[in-house]
């Protein structure tokens, strides 16, 4: 049985761990309101983007003159997987989701023979997947300097995945993030950037189809690049609203448990003091009356 200085530090110590969280939980707060600002204004440019690809592509699919980036190399054999997470911990389940999503894609592409290299973004990803994965990493971006995550960060990713497109080392690239919904519910999700995925026939609003001068083929070839750095773009806006939902939620969960474990422990430290009173008072009472 834990003795009252024991049982006095220890709620101390859980004390100051609480306000440590709750900090914590208002700082994720702050920063979340900014974070969701800039993903939900980033997302009608992205949807607007997608349906202008959707009409081009729709178009130039089937063309012999279609971009590497629309047409593919022709196999599907060398996978790449850049899986974005966080620097930091303490935010939940929001990096341990979009590894375990990662995770379970690569596990089915090298079921199916398939070559699996994985380029991270975020040092949380990075060491949860390098004990299984370690093999397959190809290089990983730092972005821990980053204090607000703009469009030139996902210009440089964007640039290293068409390079090693362009050099031959892989087919398909899949990027993988968070998408927020909101502070306790976000949707790991998977989307393929390279080559672009063309629309099915009911799904191209005709409404939305133009007259493109130059022709679909020149357009394509200066928008694709474009569109990949647009999506890793919107992704990484997702990913740090994400980020600071699930950091809000995780926080006010443990100020909460850490509330209940001082009530908990308060109440031994009464009982245990208590006891210790009464005791005392027994032993003066005998001593008394053995005199």
């Amino acid at each position: 049985m834990p003795s009252l200085k024991d049982l006095k530090n220890r709620i101390g110590s859980v004390k100051n761990t609480r306000k440590i969280t709750k900090a914590m939980q208002m700082v994720a707060a702050a920063k979340l309101r900014r974070a969701q600002e800039a993903a939900e204004a980033a997302r009608p440019y992205a949807d607007r983007m997608a349906a202008v690809m959707a009409g081009l592509t729709a178009n130039a699919a089937g063309s012999e003159s279609a971009p590497r980036l629309l047409a593919g190399t022709g196999a599907d054999q060398k996978h790449l997987l850049v899986v974005m997470t966080a620097e930091r911990g303490l935010a939940g389940g929001f990096n341990s989701s979009i590894v375990k999503l990662a995770r379970q894609h690569a596990e089915k592409l090298r079921g199916q023979g398939k070559d699996v290299t994985i380029l991270t973004v975020g040092k949380k990803g990075r060491e949860q997947l390098k004990r299984d994965y370690g093999d397959a990493f190809v290089n990983h971006v730092d972005l821990s300097e980053v204090k607000r995550v703009g469009y030139e960060n996902a210009r440089a990713i964007a640039d290293e995945v068409l390079d090693r497109f362009e050099a031959g080392e892989f087919d398909i690239a899949t990027i993988f993030y968070n998408r927020f919904e909101s502070v306790i519910s976000q949707i790991p999700t998977a989307r393929q950037v390279i080559p672009a995925e063309a629309p099915q026939a009911d799904a191209v609003d005709v409404s939305a189809l133009y007259d493109y001068e130059p022709g679909e083929e020149a357009l394509l070839a200066d928008l694709l690049p474009r569109s990949v750095a647009t999506q890793i773009f919107a992704a990484l806006l997702e990913n740090a609203a994400s980020e600071q939902g699930a950091r809000m939620s995780a926080m006010d969960n443990a100020t909460r448990n850490a509330g209940d474990m001082i009530d908990r422990l308060t109440t031994e430290y009464n009982r245990t003091r208590q006891a210790a009173i009464t005791k005392e008072l027994i032993e003066i009472i005998s001593g008394a009356e053995a005199l």
